[in-house]
């Protein structure tokens, strides 16, 4: 009975139809185990770099940079990681099913847990480094396996039901992660956490089987089967090729791209707030609180408004929640940069993004080909991400060399307001062509 009367209340809180609730709950459980592990990682590789190179310093080419420059070299370096993952993922989602990719890629970065985990409680340059993209690694494929799947396996209609609960898992996993990590932070070495890590990608596989056995009738066809009949392109053009040749896949690299811009000018200005105001470990601690809140935040943001605003105003309106936000943390830090003002804007930016922007740019795919789903997506979460985080890189070293006090970080919050506006109308045009499509499903 009481099992029962959950249920009920689950079912209409997300407006989840029965049928379609034993893989709503298998992908919440999925994306939890995912996001679970990204939160642990982070606030370890992005705690580590930063102390590192804090107490260390790097210098390049005769040139000295700060902890939060050595960062943004390690996002542009990114870029070049990021698609030789376009190229491998495009490659495999030609021969394998849904939950393959995961048995793939979690057995790859179970034996990177156990390389690294030798070498993470004494690092060197090359830890730190390897380490930092290796986290990034991590997100831009088990994250983009996650949505190709998700997306491939849901209509258009379910998906606006669908993905608030969904999307849940995601911020649930972002909360207990960070405050496992925040609880447990100077007790545990950082090489225990991977042995942790090791556990969870065992049931990221585990429930990713059980998932595919779930994948509603009414969905498109499995990728593989679809791909067998369409001629195969070239692994590492192939993507391209589907966004360029579609105006609402355009829209969506806008939407992406404007993001990932955005979000590395805002993540520098935070980390470099923290570098400026604190000094050795506080600054993993600090890391470590604010990312705690920021799954709060996107907690209670999944839970009260996601669905909420996805199914009675549509997902034009879902998509411009975060804009709004961040419009509203720069400016407050561009009057005042404070070490909480800078925590409030980090905290807006990934609190929302997390939430309900995730679920609403997911949300996006859906009306869309499998061939697009896996390749076009994997391009634009891959590589469009980690070009647009390289642009975000280059202007904000520009400016910290252009200004070289502290308070002249704040003045890239008026780049980030007019690169607002673009972003603004990207997703205008998405939403409406998304009920577009969502009429002629």
């Amino acid at each position: 009975m009481v099992a029962d009367n959950l249920t009920k209340k689950l079912l209409a809180s997300f407006q989840v139809q029965r049928d379609e609730l034993p893989l709503a709950l298998l992908m919440f459980s999925y994306f939890f185990l995912v996001i679970t592990s990204f939160w642990i990682l982070k606030p370890i590789k992005k705690g580590l770099f930063i102390e590192y190179y804090d107490q260390n310093g790097f210098s390049l080419l005769g040139t000295l940079y700060s902890a939060s420059q050595a960062e943004l070299l390690a996002k542009m370096l990114n870029m070049l990681v990021a698609f030789a993952a376009v190229v491998v993922f495009t490659q495999l989602s030609r021969q394998f099913r849904r939950q393959q990719l995961t048995y793939l890629f979690s057995l790859f970065f179970i034996a990177c847990y156990l390389f690294f985990g030798q070498w993470l409680d004494e690092p060197g340059d090359l830890t730190v480094w390897s380490f930092y993209l290796f986290g990034d690694l991590f997100s831009t494929l088990m994250v983009a396996t996650f949505f190709a799947f998700l997306n491939d396996s849901v209509t258009p209609d379910a998906a606006k039901r669908l993905y608030g609960l969904v999307g849940l898992g995601g911020v649930c996993g972002g909360v207990f992660g960070t405050s496992v990590v925040s609880a447990n932070v100077s007790i545990m070495p950082s090489s225990g956490w991977l042995w942790v890590c090791i556990g969870v990608a065992v049931l990221i596989m585990i429930v990713a089987g059980a998932a595919g056995r779930r994948v509603l009738v009414s969905a498109q066809p499995v990728m593989p089967a679809e791909a067998a009949k369409a001629p195969a392109g070239n692994a590492a053009t192939e993507g391209a090729r589907l966004v360029f040749s579609s105006y609402y896949l355009l829209s969506i690299v806008a939407i992406v791209g404007l993001y990932e811009i955005i979000s590395t000018i805002i993540d520098f200005q935070f980390t470099s707030t923290v570098a400026h105001y604190l000094d050795g470990p506080e600054i993993g601690r600090h890391f470590a609180t604010v990312f705690t809140i920021t799954n709060w935040v996107s907690l209670f943001v999944q839970l009260f408004l996601t669905s909420f605003i996805m199914t009675r105003f549509g997902l034009g309106v879902a998509l411009l929640v975060l804009p709004a936000m961040i419009a509203l943390g720069s400016s407050a830090f561009l009057v005042f940069p404070a070490l909480w003002v800078g925590s409030m804007l980090s905290t807006a930016d990934n609190g929302f993004s997390y939430s309900i922007n995730q679920s609403s740019k997911e949300a996006l795919y859906v009306p869309t080909t499998a061939a697009e789903k896996y390749r076009a997506k994997a391009f634009i979460d891959m590589f469009v991400q980690r070009f647009a985080k390289a642009i975000a890189v280059l202007i904000s070293l520009g400016i910290t060399f252009l200004f070289k006090d502290f308070s002249s970080i704040r003045y890239l919050g008026l780049l980030t307001l007019v690169l607002l506006v673009i972003w603004v109308f990207a997703a205008r045009y998405a939403g409406r062509k998304f009920a577009e499509l969502e009429q002629a499903d």
